[in-house]
């Protein structure tokens, strides 16, 4: 899994509920519970709204480490 995320992090830093992220966001609380596990990655415009919400970078959220099958 390549793309590496700090979302729980930060959505408890700000004291909200996967739920709330979701509607501040405009995506449901499953997705944003897919997102935290690891098991999907955003569209650009779904990590931009989500660094807007937290007042951050997108790269404080998320970070890219390749594979190391990939790095031959």
């Amino acid at each position: 899994m390549p793309l590496i995320n700090r979302l729980k992090e930060h959505r408890a830093r700000l004291g909200i509920n996967q739920s709330e992220l979701g509607k501040r966001s405009g995506v449901s609380r499953q997705t944003i519970s897919l997102i935290e596990r690891g098991d999907y990655s955003p569209s650009v415009t779904l990590a931009l709204k989500l660094a807007k919400i937290f007042g951050v970078a997108v790269e404080d959220i998320f970070s890219y480490e390749e594979d190391e099958e990939n790095q031959e």
